[in-house]
């Protein structure tokens, strides 16, 4: 008589033949699949790793992935969005009368603690992007997203045309920031500290000095605007006119 389970490959998971032992699928799939693939970063290049090697690692099915998400830079910023939100649930108000640059110092290193666990993978990350510039950009666009939330945690603005360059400049910052923090052994992370402490110091200059050039220039941006505005109505009443006319001429 021939075994009904004979050949069977469906079996559910966890259930398996005598003596043969498997994990149990994850209780947070989603959780799951961001450990797997940060850990799989951080042991081979991002090329080399297929979303079936995530799966398999993360111990879910290739569907239940799909279930989540639609590729691996999917996956990553997912990731993202969940150092964003440890950061953010780890913001007080003790630091509320220091320095602006003080307070973001304390919101980056914080950023930095909650990355600690995963830094094999975001080294692996950072070579990626090295030599991919789509990467680099798709990458670059995550890490502004959450800079404007770490500037948000310090109390820092980030509208209008300055807080869009405070955003890609402490974006750019960032990456020069991780990179020192992936090759820093120290204990005590002085180099890190070091670098992270210089680029919010240049930021900082920078974002004074565009600042300055923006009250300058906003007269000068008001009276430009002033004058198209006028420009426009009086074409539109020349228009109008020229409409008038040509009306009256094909009535008589």
């Amino acid at each position: 008589m021939v075994d009904e389970d004979e050949g069977r490959t469906d079996r559910e998971p966890g259930h398996e033949a005598e003596g043969t032992a498997i994990a149990a699928p994850p209780k947070d799939p989603k959780a799951a699949i961001i450990e797997a693939l940060l850990e799989l970063a951080g042991e081979r290049s991002w090329e080399d790793i297929t979303i079936s090697d995530v799966a398999a690692r993360a111990n879910v099915a290739l569907s239940t992935f799909r279930d989540f998400y639609p590729s691996k830079g999917a996956v990553l910023a997912s990731f993202t969005r969940m150092i964003d939100k440890i950061v953010l649930d780890g913001t007080t108000d003790e630091l509320v009368g220091e320095p602006a640059k003080d307070r973001l110092f304390d919101v980056l290193m914080r950023r930095l603690d909650a990355l600690a666990p995963y830094k094999l993978g975001i080294e692996g990350i950072l070579d990626w992007t090295r030599h991919d510039p789509l990467a680099a950009a798709a990458i670059n666009q995550q890490v502004v997203n959450s800079m404007r939330f770490m500037l948000e945690a310090a109390g820092i603005d980030s509208e209008g045309p300055v807080g869009a360059l405070k955003l890609q400049g402490l974006a750019l910052a960032w990456t020069r920031v991780l990179d020192a923090w992936v090759h820093d052994d120290d204990p005590g992370h002085a180099e890190t500290m070091a670098t992270l402490d210089r680029e919010l110091s240049r930021g900082e200059q920078f974002v004074a000095r565009a600042e300055d050039i923006n009250r300058l220039a906003s007269p000068l941006v008001s009276l430009a605007r002033a004058l198209l505005t006028r420009r426009r109505s009086s074409t539109a009443a020349t228009r109008g006119h020229r409409a008038e006319r040509t009306e009256e001429s094909r009535s008589s």
